[in-house]
C-alpha cells in the first residue's frame, strides 16, 4: 500500500497557508509605489479589473490542479501529460532561485530588528568622522538612514565588479533566517500548518496598530489625500494596466508551484473555488490596506521634511537680513521673500543659491519601492516618531512575518516534488531533505552578503522570475484547457467537489487569461529588447547617491542563464520524453 498523503488538519490551515504565502513584501512595498506612480485612487480600476480577469481564475486553476492530482508541481503536470513534466521542473527551478535570494531580505529584517533596541536608533544620526571633528562625510552627503543601509548594513562596493568579502554580521543573520525556515518546514504540513496561523495573522495586528498610529501623525492627511485623489488621465496609460496585471500575477505567487503543493494536501472534496476567491480578495484588500498605512507614514515624512526645509529657509533669511526672531513665519514667508527680492536685489541674489525650493507635492511625489521603501523611507519616518524603538521593532517584526510566510511557500514548492519522488524519499527522510535544501540555499545565499551582494540581489529580483513565470502559467492554462481538456477537467472537479464550472471560469481559462499572459510576455520581451544595454544603480560613496552603470558582460551572461535555465526545462523535458518513448517502442525519432 502506498503511504497515505499527509493532509492539513482543517481547511482553515490551508487558507492561512495560502494567505501567508500570497500576502508578502510586495503588498507592503510594491503596491503603494504603483499607486503613487499611476494615479493614486484611479490605479484601483485596472488593479481590480486584472484581479477578476487574471488573478482569481489562475489562482483557482492552480489550486484545482494540485487538489485533483494530489502531487507537487512536477508530478501534477506529468499526470496531465508525460510531456509536461518540464513545466513542474521549471516551477521548482524558479522557486529555487527565489529561495536563494528572498531569505536575505529576512536576514536584513533580523539585522534591523536587533538594532531597533538601541537608543537612539543607529540610523537616526550620522556617526562622527575618524578625527571626531565632525560627521562622516559620506553620511552628510547622503542621509543617516541611507548611510546605515548602504554602509553599515550592506557595506556596499562601488560596482558589481568589486565583489569584496562576505560580511559576517549579515551572514549570521542569513544563517538565522534559514534556521527559522528549516524549523517551520521540518515536519511538512504538521509544522507548517501551525506556523501559518502566526505568519498570516500577526502582520495584520501590526498593520492595524500602525494604521492607528499613522492616522494620528502630523501630516498623515496629506499622504492619504495624495493617495486617494484619482488622476483619471492615468487610465489611458497602458503601463498602468500592464503594471496592475503584473502586480496581481506576482503578488498571488502564481507559477512557482507553491499553490499546487499546498492544495495537494487538501481533502479531495475541499471547496477550492471558494478558497481561491477568498485568498485573492484578502490579498488585494491587504495591498489597499497596507497602502493606507504607508501613505499616512508618507504624509508624515513628507510634511516633516517640508516643514524642516521651510524652517531652514526662515533661519537663513533671518540671519542674512538681520530680521527679528519670530518675524518670519511659514504663513508670511512668500510675501517677505518677494519684498526682500525687490528691496535688496543684490544681497538676495547672493543668498538665493543657498535657499532650497520647498515643495510638499515634490516630497509626496518621491516614489520609492522595494528595499529602498522599507529600509530607507520607513526608517526615515520611524526615527522622527515618539518612542521610535517600539515602532521600529513592530515594523521589522511585521516584515519578518511577511517574509517567512512567503518563504514557507517557496520551500514547499521545492520540497513537495522531492518528497513525492520515490527515488529521493526512499533514501532520505523528510527532515533530511528539508535540511539539505535549506543548507544548499543558505550556502549559495552567502553571495548576497558580500560587498557586491546587493547588486546580485537586484539581478535575481529583476530577472529570475519574470518571463519564466509568465511562460510557465501560460503553458499551465493551455495544458488544462487544450491538452487535458476543459470538459474532462470540469467533470473531474464535479466528481471531486460536487461543483461544476460556470461560464466565468471557462471563459477566463480558455481565452481571456491566456491572451492577457501573451500580451504581458510580449510587452516584457519587447521592453528588454528596446532597453538596449541593461543597467543597474550603484552607490557612489563620494557623492552620497546612486549612479547608473552598465552591467558587465559576465553579469549579462548570468541574467541570460537565470531566464533560460527555467524556461528551457519545458521543451527539453518534452523532447527527452519523446525520445525515450520512441526508443522504448524500438523506433528512432524522425529526422528534422
Amino acid at each position: 500500500m502506498e503511504k497515505a498523503r499527509p493532509l492539513w488538519a482543517n481547511p482553515l490551515q490551508f487558507v492561512f497557508a495560502c494567505i501567508s504565502y500570497a500576502v508578502g513584501l510586495g503588498n507592503v512595498w510594491r503596491f503603494p509605489y504603483l499607486c503613487q506612480m499611476y494615479g493614486g485612487g484611479s490605479f484601483l480600476v485596472p488593479y481590480l479589473v486584472m484581479l477578476i480577469v487574471e488573478g482569481m481564475p489562475l489562482l483557482y486553476l492552480e489550486l484545482a490542479v494540485g487538489q485533483r492530482m494530489r502531487q507537487g508541481s512536477i508530478g501534477a503536470w506529468k499526470t496531465i501529460s508525460p510531456y509536461l513534466g518540464g513545466v513542474g521542473l521549471a516551477s521548482v527551478v524558479v522557486s529555487f532561485f527565489l529561495s536563494m535570494y528572498y531569505n536575505i531580505i529576512n536576514a536584513w529584517a533580523f539585522w534591523y530588528l536587533f538594532h531597533s533596541f538601541q537608543d537612539p536608533l543607529p540610523w537616526s544620526v550620522c556617526p562622527l568622522n575618524d578625527n571626531h571633528t565632525g560627521y562622516d562625510e559620506e553620511c552628510e552627503k547622503a542621509s543617516s538612514t541611507q548611510y546605515f543601509w548602504y554602509r553599515k548594513t550592506l557595506n556596499i562596493s562601488p560596482s558589481i565588479q568589486d565583489s569584496g568579502r562576505v560580511q559576517w554580521e549579515p551572514a549570521l543573520c542569513l544563517v538565522l533566517a534559514w534556521l527559522v525556515v528549516y524549523l517551520c518546514v521540518l515536519r511538512g504540513t504538521q509544522s507548517t500548518g501551525k506556523v501559518v496561523y502566526f505568519t498570516a495573522l500577526l502582520p495584520y495586528c501590526v498593520l492595524i496598530i500602525y494604521l492607528v498610529r499613522g492616522l494620528t501623525l502630523h501630516g498623515a492627511t496629506n499622504g492619504l489625500a495624495y493617495m486617494f485623489t484619482p488622476k483619471l488621465e492615468q487610465l489611458a496609460n497602458p503601463k498602468a494596466w500592464i503594471n496592475a496585471a503584473t502586480q496581481i500575477f506576482f503578488s498571488l505567487g502564481l507559477g512557482f508551484g507553491s499553490l499546487i503543493a499546498f492544495a495537494s494536501y487538501n481533502e479531495p472534496s475541499n471547496n477550492c473555488q471558494k478558497h481561491a476567491v477568498i485568498v485573492s480578495l484578502i490579498n488585494s484588500s491587504t495591498s489597499i490596506f497596507a497602502s493606507i498605512v504607508t501613505f499616512s507614514i508618507y504624509g508624515f515624512k513628507a510634511t516633516f521634511n517640508y516643514e524642516s526645509c521651510l524652517n531652514k529657509v526662515i533661519l537663513l533669511l533671518t540671519n542674512s537680513f538681520d530680521l527679528e526672531d519670530g518675524f518670519l513665519t511659514t504663513s508670511n514667508l512668500e510675501q517677505v521673500k518677494d519684498y526682500l527680492a525687490s528691496t535688496f536685489p543684490g544681497k538676495y541674489s547672493e543668498v538665493l543659491p543657498q535657499m532650497r525650493n520647498c515643495s510638499l507635492q515634490a516630497e509626496l511625489a518621491t516614489a520609492v519601492q522595494g528595499t529602498g521603501l522599507s529600509f530607507i523611507v520607513y526608517t526615515e519616518a520611524i526615527k522622527n516618531m515618539e518612542v521610535s524603538q517600539l515602532w521600529s521593532v513592530l515594523y521589522f517584526f511585521m516584515l519578518l512575518m511577511l517574509g517567512i510566510g512567503s518563504m514557507l511557500g517557496n520551500t514547499a514548492a521545492i520540497l513537495t516534488p522531492l518528497t513525492d519522488s520515490k527515488v529521493v524519499s526512499s533514501h532520505l527522510p523528510k527532515e533530511a531533505i528539508s535540511g539539505l535544501v535549506c543548507l544548499v540555499n543558505c550556502v549559495i545565499g552567502l553571495v548576497f552578503t558580500m560587498e557586491s551582494g546587493n547588486y546580485w540581489f537586484d539581478i535575481f529580483n529583476d530577472y529570475a522570475a519574470t518571463l519564466s513565470l509568465l511562460l510557465i502559467v501560460l503553458v499551465e492554462t493551455i495544458a488544462v484547457c487544450y491538452v487535458y481538456g476543459l470538459r474532462r477537467f470540469e467533470s473531474d472537479l464535479q466528481a471531486m467537489t460536487g461543483r461544476g464550472l460556470n461560464w466565468y471560469w471557462k471563459a477566463m481559462w480558455a481565452g481571456v487569461s491566456p491572451l492577457l499572459i501573451v500580451s504581458l510576455f510580449v510587452f516584457y520581451l519587447s521592453d528588454y529588447i528596446l532597453t538596449g544595454t541593461l543597467q543597474y544603480q550603484a552607490w557612489d560613496a563620494f557623492q552620497g547617491q546612486l549612479v547608473t552603470k552598465d552591467y558587465p558582460p559576465y553579469a549579462l551572461a548570468v541574467i541570460g542563464l537565470l531566464v533560460a535555465s527555467s524556461i528551457m526545462c519545458i521543451p527539453l523535458v518534452a523532447l527527452g520524453t519523446f525520445i525515450t518513448r520512441c526508443l522504448k517502442r524500438g523506433d528512432t525519432p524522425p529526422a528534422a
